[in-house]
């Protein structure tokens, strides 16, 4: 197998000119993308679909890193704030109505432990997978080989080094489940505060 072959089935790879290759298509559209006109919404939106292959009304905040981008799925309404790194050296999948804020960083990217297997230059990725209706808060940390289920909210300033599972809210470093998110929780604002009436009228005028 040639090394990105084996980079792609989550064995140990060595980044050698061919994998510089194809970070240097990536690094391209990222400097178009990180130096375009911010008021440009229509372009960004184009540029970031030039960027993952693919997007259904998907929006990045310039700047914004990765290797390769077409390592990266995301699926309906996509969001990501400014200064978001996503190394995909292994597949990022992200699902519908996904929001990023500032800040985030998902790494699929890892070193071997010990400094003689390290030096070696030998590297590897693990997939990371986060499902619908997902908020990352500012400066969360999503390490390699990592699950967040669906409906989660991920507190800012969080390090996520295992599994989430689906409808909590999870915080801390290490990033632990703190509570379950639950129908009381629909109208809740900020802390205890409440959406007030006309927003919230708008809210069930949407759903029905």
């Amino acid at each position: 197998m040639d090394n990105r072959e084996r980079r792609d089935r989550g064995l140990a790879y060595i980044s050698d000119e061919s994998v510089f290759e194809e970070q240097k298509e990536c690094r391209r559209i990222l400097q178009k993308l990180n130096f375009m006109d911010r008021s440009d919404f229509d372009g960004i939106k184009a540029v970031v679909r030039e960027l993952l292959g693919k997007s259904d009304d998907a929006f990045i905040n310039p700047p914004f890193y990765c290797d390769y981008g077409k390592h990266i799925e995301v699926g309906k309404n996509f969001f990501a704030n400014y200064n978001c790194t996503l190394l995909d050296v292994a597949k990022i999948r992200i699902g519908d109505n996904c929001q990023m804020a500032p800040n985030v960083a998902i790494y699929t990217a890892g070193h071997p432990i010990h400094p003689v297997s390290r030096n070696s230059a030998y590297e590897y990725g693990k997939e990371v997978t986060i499902g619908d209706n997902v908020w990352l808060g500012g400066n969360t940390v999503v390490c390699p080989g990592v699950h967040i289920g669906n409906n989660v909210v991920i507190g800012a300033g969080s390090v996520v080094t295992r599994d989430i599972p689906d409808w909590c809210i999870a915080a801390g470093n290490p990033c632990r489940v703190i509570r379950r998110i639950t129908e009381e929780d629909q109208r809740k604002l900020f802390h205890e505060e409440e959406i007030d009436e006309e927003a919230w009228n708008d809210i069930i005028g949407r759903r029905e």
